[in-house]
C-alpha cells in the first residue's frame, strides 16, 4: 500500500472521528434521517453511548410520552403486585384460593412509545397477573376465553392430567375451571398451550405462578417479579424488541428504588420466544440463585444466569453501597433493543450519593414521571 493511500485512509479516519465527536457533543439524544443508495431510510442516532446508524426504528424514544390507557402494562406496578386470590376455607381446614383469568387476542396496545402491536393477554396485560399461593393450598382458576381463537392455560407444577391445559382447548366464548393443589413450592410460568404454541406465547399469553413453602417460610424481603420477553412486531419470527416486564427500557428511565442492605428477592422467569436463551446480569453485586425456587438452599452465588424458555429462578441479594446500578441481558442485542434497567439504591435517610438525573441531563425522567 502506497504512502498516499495510507495518508488518504488516515485523513478519512480523522474526518469520521471529527464528525462523530461533533455529533456526540450535541444533545443527549438526537437523530436525523437520510436515504441510503438503495433507497432505504437511514436514521443517525446520537446517544450518550455513541453515534449509530440504523435502517430500523429508534428503539429508545426518550422524548415521547406514554400513550394513556392503551399501554400494555405498568411495569412499576406489575413489579411488586402479587394476586393471592379470593380466599376461603374448606371443612377440613384447607385454604382455597380462587382466581379469574380472562384471555383475549384482539387488543392493539402500545408496547413502546408510538409502537402498537396485537397483544394476546391474560386479564389485559403482558405479562398476565402474578398468581401466588402457599404449598398445599387448593388453587382454583376460573378461565374465560374472550378471544377469537381457542386458548387454554398450562401451569407448570404437579397436577392431574385433566388440569394440564395441553389437550383440552377452550373455544371462543368458552369457560373452564382448573383446580389443583399448589405443589411443590417454587416459581413457575403459566401460559397458553394451544397450537401453534409460538404464536400464542410470542403475542403475550403467559404469567408467573409462585408457590411459597409452607413449613419454612422464606425470610422477609423486598420481593419483585421480572418476566423476560420480546416482541416480533413484523412477524418474521425474529424479535424487534426485548424487555423485562413488558416495555423496553422502562426501568432505565424509571429506576427501581431499593434500600441499602435490605434483602431483595427477585422471581425471574424467561418467556422469550424465537431466541434459544436469555440471561440476567447484575452490576456491582452478586446474588444467591435458587434454580426454579424449589429448594431453600441456593444453587450458586453469581452475577450471571442463563435460561432457556420456561426456565426460572429466585435471585436474592442486597446492596452494600448506595448508588445507581444496571441490570440487563448479557446478550448485547437484547440489551440494546430494550432489555436493560437500573436499581437506585438508597440509604436509610433516602440518599443515594449519586446525582444520576443531573449527570444524564434527564431531570424530566424522574421515577413515576410521565414517559417510558
Amino acid at each position: 500500500m502506497s504512502r498516499l493511500q495510507l495518508l488518504l485512509i488516515s485523513i478519512t479516519g480523522i474526518a469520521i472521528l471529527t464528525i462523530a465527536f461533533a455529533l456526540s457533543s450535541s444533545s443527549i439524544y438526537s437523530s436525523g434521517s437520510s436515504s441510503s443508495n438503495d433507497g432505504r431510510k437511514t436514521t443517525t442516532i446520537n446517544t450518550p453511548h455513541g453515534v449509530y446508524q440504523t435502517t430500523g426504528d429508534i428503539l429508545d424514544p426518550t422524548s415521547q410520552v406514554i400513550g394513556g390507557n392503551k399501554t400494555v402494562i405498568d411495569p412499576m406496578k406489575y413489579l411488586r403486585t402479587f394476586n393471592y386470590g379470593r380466599v376461603s376455607t374448606l371443612s377440613n381446614g384447607n385454604t382455597v384460593r380462587e382466581f379469574t383469568l380472562i384471555a383475549s387476542d384482539d387488543k392493539i396496545m402500545e408496547i413502546s412509545p408510538g409502537t402498537f402491536y396485537n397483544v394476546w393477554t391474560f386479564n389485559g396485560t403482558v405479562p398476565g397477573p402474578t398468581i401466588r399461593a402457599t404449598e398445599g393450598d387448593l388453587v382454583r382458576i376460573h378461565f374465560i376465553n374472550n378471544g377469537s381463537k381457542s386458548h387454554s392455560i398450562h401451569f407448570h407444577g404437579i397436577h392431574r392430567s385433566e388440569m394440564d391445559g395441553a389437550f383440552d382447548m377452550v373455544g371462543p366464548g368458552g369457560q373452564f375451571i382448573y383446580e389443583f393443589y399448589a405443589a411443590p413450592f417454587g416459581v413457575f410460568p403459566y401460559h397458553c398451550h394451544m397450537q401453534p404454541l409460538e404464536e400464542h406465547i410470542s403475542h403475550g399469553l403467559y404469567g408467573v405462578y409462585i408457590v411459597d413453602p409452607k413449613n419454612k417460610p422464606r425470610p422477609s424481603a423486598d420481593e419483585m417479579v421480572m418476566v423476560m420477553n420480546g416482541y416480533d412486531t413484523d412477524n418474521d419470527k425474529e424479535n424487534n424488541f426485548y424487555t423485562v416486564n413488558g416495555i423496553p427500557y422502562y426501568y432505565m428511565h424509571h429506576p427501581i428504588q431499593i434500600q441499602k442492605d435490605k434483602l431483595v428477592r427477585l422471581y425471574l422467569v424467561n418467556m422469550l420466544e424465537f431466541d434459544p436463551v436469555n440471561n440476567f446480569h447484575l452490576h456491582g453485586n452478586l446474588y444467591q440463585l435458587y434454580r426454579s425456587g424449589t429448594s431453600l438452599i441456593p444453587s450458586e452465588y453469581t452475577d450471571m444466569v442463563t435460561m432457556s424458555q420456561g426456565e426460572r429462578g429466585i435471585l436474592e441479594f442486597n446492596y452494600k453501597y448506595p448508588g445507581l446500578y444496571m441490570f440487563h441481558a448479557h446478550k448485547t442485542e437484547f440489551a440494546e433493543k430494550g432489555w436493560v434497567g437500573t436499581f437506585l439504591v438508597k440509604d436509610q435517610n433516602g440518599s443515594n450519593n449519586y446525582n444520576y438525573y443531573s449527570a444524564q441531563n434527564m431531570t424530566n425522567a424522574q421515577p413515576g414521571g410521565g414517559r417510558y
